[in-house]
């Protein structure tokens, strides 16, 4: 049977996020896509220019799926931490790649929308943008001690993130 000689972007950031999670971003290259799609490396330069493209390209479907997940939440902040959460979880190294790709502030702000509406809900319109940056800040922080193994020291780690979001919470809306 003849290889295929091209393969749609869709089909090319789905691979690249398969490959991204099961590979790491070392892992992920356009000659790792292009055999998992089946076709040979060069045709797909018709559709990314280079990795670098193709890294954009994954960064922003996964921030596509994560806004997505955000937005189907309940919309309270302690919803959408765990929304958050699970997200990381499901995608550790896209959630990685989400925190170091280069990306426009358009697309970062994409998934901060409906933790921002919750702010705003939550201390009001003037705060609402620190209280968002505090969130993240925790949440981030926390996701990547996790997910790198950072947290040693024995304990529940499920009951650690939930006693820091009821302080978040607490804490805003004091």
């Amino acid at each position: 049977m003849p290889t295929p000689t091209r393969a749609s972007l869709a089909q090319i950031v789905d691979a690249g996020r398969d490959i991204l999670e099961s590979a790491g971003a070392s892992g992920l290259t356009m000659q790792a896509v292009a055999d998992r799609v089946g076709v040979r490396a060069p045709s797909l330069y018709k559709r990314l220019s280079d990795r670098d493209a193709l890294l954009r390209a994954v960064a922003y479907a996964t921030i596509d799926d994560l806004t997505a997940r955000l937005e189907a939440a309940n919309g309270g902040i302690p919803s959408l931490a765990r929304t958050y959460r699970d997200f990381a979880h499901d995608r550790p190294e896209g959630f990685r790649l989400m925190s170091t790709a280069e990306l426009p502030v358009e697309a970062l702000r994409l998934p901060v929308e409906p933790l921002l509406r919750a702010c705003t809900q939550t201390v009001g319109e003037e705060h609402a943008l620190d209280a968002a940056r505090f969130a993240v800040a925790w949440m981030t922080g926390f996701l990547h001690m996790e997910l790198s193994g950072a947290f040693r020291l024995g304990g529940d780690v499920d009951g650690a993130f939930e006693y820091g979001l009821r302080r978040l919470v607490a804490s805003l809306e004091a």
